[in-house]
């Protein structure tokens, strides 16, 4: 910063970031909701932003990925929301050839970037990344 490397941060949204991230977390615990009782066994995603201040490369998006049973997590920044799911099939590849398992499940809040938009009957139709979970055997 004193070498002008890096510009100055712009936290005047700051709280926006900050309420962002604690709407996507819950420290109560629901009643009747089992967790995962392996690893990969259930991962949850979804997708924050946009923010108002880009990336020094453009993007203004996060992607997370969390293993319902270790409570690890991935975060990816994406420019776009349709990025999802060549994210996805990144995170995938990584983690079941570094751990040896595959993903059974994958639980989000089944927005349209996931699943795919309403169409006039009401119906929600499936979506490339729904797809993608449903030629893979992975749960929605």
């Amino acid at each position: 910063m004193s070498d002008e490397i890096l510009e100055p941060l712009d936290l005047s949204n700051f709280e926006v970031y900050v309420e962002c991230i604690k709407r996507k977390r819950t420290n109560i615990r629901k009643l009747g909701v089992e967790r995962a009782k392996d690893i990969l066994e259930l991962v949850h995603t979804d997708i924050c932003g946009p923010f108002p201040t880009t990336s020094w490369n453009g993007q203004q998006y996060f992607i997370s990925f969390i293993d319902d049973y270790s409570k690890y997590g991935y975060l990816y920044l994406i420019q776009e929301k349709s990025q999802s799911l060549d994210v996805f099939k990144s995170f995938k590849a990584e983690v079941e050839l570094q751990l040896g398992k595959k993903i059974k499940a994958a639980k989000s809040h089944r927005g349209g970037e996931y699943y795919g938009r309403y169409d006039g009957s009401g119906e929600q139709r499936l979506g490339p990344f729904a797809l993608f979970l449903k030629e893979c055997g992975i749960v929605p």
